[in-house]
């Protein structure tokens, strides 16, 4: 037998991806009946069935003929990658009291890496008791049942900060998060994950709204590590950041860099081209091409068909819609 040519291998990519997505288009009730007890989910589909969570899936999956080859390995890639179970462990090694005026209160210093294997990209954040306190109040309201038999740290009248309370809600505060994040539907939840990402990014696009795009580039691309690992079962979610991070590197005169990140957010819209931040990507990419003396015209190609199939609406630019994330 001879050797598959191209438009064969091609042809077998695009069934891939055509099973894949006709999956992704399971309604929320036949999901849960046909949802396998694995821990390891391999589907192109919204995890959560909270409204408001992943807000970026909420794009049209379809499969797109004019994919490329290689556009399509890139894809069939981070699907195979969706299947690799990831588990995250939680530390916390240290604490520090803050006083700030008439307020004073502990932060706690979270480490978050991942397990299997040296992890180099290890996250590391601070929460205060009352973050948690709310994080809890949050979870109660949609996991009330799964949270029955958990107990969380009261906050006591009086010895708040000698070092014994200080050291026992330490080691509480670990096996809660260890907890939460042993329950699938906990972890896979938007508060969840916001309790982890939410105030590092409200400050970098703080920051970017501010000019400031250095300060801002250095925390994207801290907790963007951070917030693929949660997001692991859906990929689109880290699209608004990796977007940030290319107008970031964009201002900062760094084309190459921009072009980089660019088309890791490009290869996880491949089959989302309905997605808001798409055609704005897209517009930015021919041009980072164009400046980097790179082949533009089938990035061209993809944006004229993009604008045949939608009707003529007021499109924002790739700034315009990062410096509208993470308003309020």
């Amino acid at each position: 037998m001879e050797q598959d040519s191209p438009c064969t291998a091609e042809r077998e990519l695009l069934e891939a991806v055509s099973r894949i997505t006709t999956s992704s288009t399971t309604s929320p009730s036949d999901e849960e009946k046909n949802e396998p007890k694995a821990e390891i989910s391999c589907q192109v589909r919204k995890e959560n069935p909270e409204k408001d969570d992943m807000q970026d899936s909420s794009a049209t999956l379809s499969p797109n003929s004019s994919m490329t080859t290689k556009e399509l390995q890139e894809y069939w890639r981070n699907e195979k990658r969706q299947c690799k179970q990831i588990k995250l462990l939680f530390e916390i090694p240290s604490t520090r009291i803050v006083e700030h005026h008439l307020s004073k209160y502990v932060m706690y210093k979270i480490i978050i890496l991942q397990t299997g294997s040296f992890d180099s990209n290890k996250s590391v954040i601070e929460r205060r008791y009352s973050d948690f306190e709310k994080l809890h109040r949050n979870l109660l309201e949609e996991f009330s049942e799964e949270l029955e038999d958990v107990t969380f740290p009261k906050k006591a009248l009086t010895g708040n900060f000698t070092e014994e309370i200080i050291n026992e809600r330490k080691l509480a505060f670990k096996d809660y998060l260890r907890l939460l994040y042993s329950m699938k539907y906990i972890r896979r939840s938007k508060k969840f994950i916001d309790f982890l990402t939410r105030p590092e990014l409200q400050e970098a696009y703080g920051c970017l709204r501010g000019g400031q795009y250095t300060k801002a580039l250095e925390i994207l691309l801290e907790v963007i590590g951070l917030q693929e690992r949660l997001t692991r079962g859906n990929p689109v979610a880290i699209v608004p950041t990796l977007c940030a991070i290319v107008v970031c590197h964009k201002d900062l005169e760094n084309p190459a860099s921009a072009f980089e990140y660019g088309e890791k957010a490009l290869s996880r819209l491949c089959v989302h081209t309905s997605h808001r931040y798409y055609m704005p990507l897209l517009e930015t990419m021919i041009a980072l091409a164009y400046e980097l003396g790179k082949d533009f015209l089938s990035l061209q190609e993809k944006l004229e068909e993009w604008k045949t199939k939608k009707d003529p609406v007021r499109v924002f630019t790739l700034k315009e819609l990062a410096v509208r994330e993470y308003v309020g």
